[in-house]
């Protein structure tokens, strides 16, 4: 499952190779996570009317999930070591927890206060000294990437907050990617980002087709582990994804990075273990995993 994951950011970094653009990359990404996921939904439990506020929570949590985030991932996929992404996409438990203090959605602690200036350390050490970067131009689109955590760390905690309203994961996750690919085919079209599978068909695009069938086998993986393992011991797959996800770009890629980043990374780990959820609060992880926290509440009736 980590492997899985942690293998999407490399191919993300192929896909963008060639000059794809964010909104046609996002379109056909999700297009296919409903293609992959929407049979399951037969076998995760009992359908539930949908009602108008359904339709919102779909559009919520496809803007802050999934369109808005994955654009400035695909923005920086190409411009970015792909190892260094990893690294990157591993903060959104950092952002969690400020934002789930500010909502309610938990209580402060030292020991997590210590987490989020472990992994702060990380990124100011990742972007500070020379050697970190291959490139010091490269500093801004740091910035840039962690605006995808941010957006998922806000998502988790939107829907911990008022729930799902009876919809399980895998339901809420494809309404909410149809949702996403409803809003991302005009805005390819019109802005000249629209990508014909049919026509060239590469490796930019297979690694798109790979990455997207890829997040949604391992998505449902992710599922069934929670269901039996419980979301708090899950949700430490976050330092699996990651560890993967720089492995595989160090195979795949031949991405080759500094001690500076390698402590950082250990900083961000060390981080992201202390502000681990705890069994009554049940806070953000990466992408999926908080995803799917925050599928796991129920709305009121």
């Amino acid at each position: 499952m980590g492997a899985g994951w942690g293998l999407t950011v490399p191919l993300a970094k192929v896909a963008t190779s060639t000059g794809h653009q964010p909104y046609g990359l996002i379109f056909w990404q999700l297009v296919i996570v409903v293609a992959v996921l929407a049979p399951m939904t037969r076998f995760s439990g009992k359908p539930v009317a949908l009602k108008p506020r359904h339709f919102r929570l779909f559009v919520v949590v496809a803007l802050t999930g999934a369109v808005l985030p994955d654009v400035f991932f695909y923005l920086t996929a190409s411009k970015l070591p792909a190892g260094i992404l990893s690294i990157l996409m591993s903060t959104a438990p950092l952002f969690s927890l400020p934002i789930a203090l500010a909502m309610g959605n938990d209580r402060f602690s030292w020991i997590r206060l210590t987490g989020l200036l472990f992994g702060m350390a990380g990124v100011i050490l990742m972007i500070a000294p020379k050697a970190s970067l291959p490139d010091p131009a490269m500093t801004v689109f740091v910035f840039l990437a962690l605006l995808a955590p941010l957006l998922y760390a806000t998502e988790g905690n939107i829907v911990a907050r008022w729930g799902t309203y009876g919809l399980d994961p895998f339901r809420t996750i494809v309404g909410a990617s149809a949702a996403g690919a409803i809003i991302t085919l005009p805005i390819a079209i019109l802005s000249g980002q629209w990508i014909n599978p049919l026509h060239g068909f590469g490796i930019p695009e297979a690694a798109l087709a790979l990455g997207a069938v890829t997040h949604g086998l391992v998505y449902a993986a992710y599922v069934w582990l929670v269901g039996r393992a419980g979301s708090v011991f899950t949700s430490q797959s976050a330092y699996i994804v990651t560890a993967f996800g720089v492995v595989w770009s160090m195979v795949l890629l031949g991405e080759r990075y500094s001690v500076f980043v390698w402590v950082a990374l250990a900083l961000m780990l060390g981080g992201i273990f202390l502000v681990r959820p705890r069994p009554s609060f049940r806070l953000g992880v990466p992408k999926e995993a908080a995803r799917l926290r925050a599928c796991d509440e129920t709305g009121p009736a």
